[in-house]
């Protein structure tokens, strides 16, 4: 049986700000663990156990982070993935619209296993074990769900109750999907032992979900069909016509078809849930990074460059400087180089509106952080004054940033590590470490790395204007 992982990337989870932001969502994020939340799922199904033949991933991402999604696939050693752009966000029914139809592109219809990619799963074996049971049943013809068997009563999961057993015991009918309950109901979903948490995995096959969104959904299916078929080729992306995908209804994998199929009024039974109990976490908010997180002996998570003293059960994440906390207890401190999070863990369902009140006010600190990536690499913003802006830029290896020139800034170049290759009008030149070079304000100019390891350099920017919006491409190898 061939399986397709097929990715959702979209989400910004403001909750998890401030290492979370709207140009870097958490999904990017390392939150447990040396590899990103995206990573580590492209790669959960690798050496799935059983008679099965994976097929490379297919992404559906926003257009705005493709460079950042290509290169952490590139990073986790995966050449082949193919990568959808949504030209806009259209919640996940439509998503895997345009996943199915990419799947399908290859001549066949493959079994889908449908994982956002901002989930955090412990138990690896655990997990896929349960998909290739619900594999088994996709196969079918079915619409798998997998439910997490509930450890706590949690308020912010919806929840699946369960109808008869399947014949095989491999899973249940779905009776119906709950929305998220109140503590009281939640609880009695857990001592009732008829409720899942709903992971938001499927597994289910192309066709068989294409087929129910014409049934249930024709105007999204019919938006999603014409976005495809007038798809472009850019570069290693693929690009749905976005006139026809903006035209495309806003929902929900859920509402859209699951809950349908599976209300009380037209209950087919072709909708099923498959139990999963392998450690799941949508890492929805601190207090869960908390929780699924290595924890030393006073019950504390920490990670960067951190002293706990007389401190109990709180999560610390320092990114760029020592944080030293005492006298903590419950308590959630994240660091970064331009903000600081400091909050109870009993208090955090208040953050949505730090982010809210920040967005209001126009602060940058909402939608990108200091370090910014770039389909080239990174820079940072080290220093900064009324005239002058200092960044450390990294440059790929064999990466190159656009041909370009400045109406109101001048630079000077550092090279700290590698060789940079420096076009400065009509000269082409290298630069070696500890050696440096001015571009004056009005040049022509482009920085490329000729060699095999990380090129970085220092760069101090003088002028009266220093945004990013003066820089005039003139040519640019990644279309921006």
């Amino acid at each position: 049986m061939r399986l397709q992982p097929l990715i959702l990337c979209g989400g910004a989870g403001t909750r998890l700000w401030p290492l979370s932001r709207e140009q870097y969502p958490k999904q990017l994020l390392s939150l447990v663990g040396s590899r990103t939340l995206l990573q580590e799922t492209v790669l959960r199904l690798s050496g799935i156990p059983g008679d099965f033949e994976l097929a490379p991933p297919v992404l559906v991402g926003n257009h705005e982070y493709r460079f950042l999604l290509a290169e952490q696939l590139r990073a986790a050693g995966v050449s082949s993935a193919q990568l959808v752009l949504e030209p806009a966000g259209r919640n996940t029914a439509p998503a895997l619209a345009l996943g199915a139809l990419a799947a399908m592109g290859r001549g066949e219809d493959p079994v889908l296993v449908v994982m956002p990619a901002d989930h955090v799963i412990l138990d690896v074996a655990g997990f896929q074990a349960a998909v290739g049971k619900a594999a088994a049943l996709a196969e079918q013809g079915l619409l798998v769900t997998l439910g997490v068997e509930p450890v706590s009563a949690e308020t912010g999961y919806g929840y699946i109750r369960r109808g008869e057993v399947l014949d095989d015991q491999a899973g249940y009918r779905v009776s119906e999907f709950v929305e998220k309950p109140d503590l009281a109901t939640a609880q009695a979903y857990l001592e009732g032992g008829e409720h899942f948490w709903n992971s938001g995995i499927f597994v289910l096959k192309a066709s068989v979900w294409l087929d129910k969104l014409k049934q249930l959904q024709p105007a999204m299916a019919k938006a999603c069909l014409e976005a495809y078929a007038g798809r472009r080729d850019d570069m290693d992306f693929v690009r749905p016509d976005e006139a026809a995908f903006r035209a495309c209804p806003s929902d929900s994998i859920d509402y859209a078809v699951m809950e349908r199929l599976a209300s009380r009024q037209a209950n087919t039974g072709e909708v099923v849930v498959v139990p999963l109990s392998a450690t799941w976490s949508d890492v929805g908010a601190w207090g869960a990074v908390w929780e699924i997180g290595t924890k030393d002996d006073a019950g504390n998570v920490l990670q960067g460059d951190v002293v706990a003293l007389h401190t109990r059960n709180t999560l610390v994440m320092a990114q760029s400087r020592l944080v030293a906390c005492v006298g903590l207890d419950d308590a959630v401190v994240v660091e970064t180089p331009d903000a600081l999070l400091v909050a109870r863990r009993s208090e955090l369902q208040h953050l949505k509106e730090v982010v809210a009140r920040l967005k209001a006010q126009g602060r940058p600190e909402v939608f990108s952080s200091r370090k910014v990536h770039r389909p080239w690499g990174w820079y940072d913003s080290i220093d900064a004054g009324p005239r002058f802006q200092v960044k450390r830029i990294v440059v790929n290896p064999g990466a190159s940033l656009s041909l370009q020139m400045h109406h109101h800034r001048a630079e000077h170049w550092v090279v700290v590590q590698g060789t940079a290759r420096v076009t400065r009008g009509q000269e082409v030149f290298l630069i070696g470490e500890n050696e440096s070079t001015y571009i004056p304000l009005g040049e022509t100019h482009r920085l490329e790395n000729p060699g095999k390891l990380p090129l970085e350099i220092i760069e101090v920017q003088s002028g009266s204007y220093l945004g990013e919006d003066d820089i005039v491409r003139l040519g640019d190898v990644y279309g921006r």
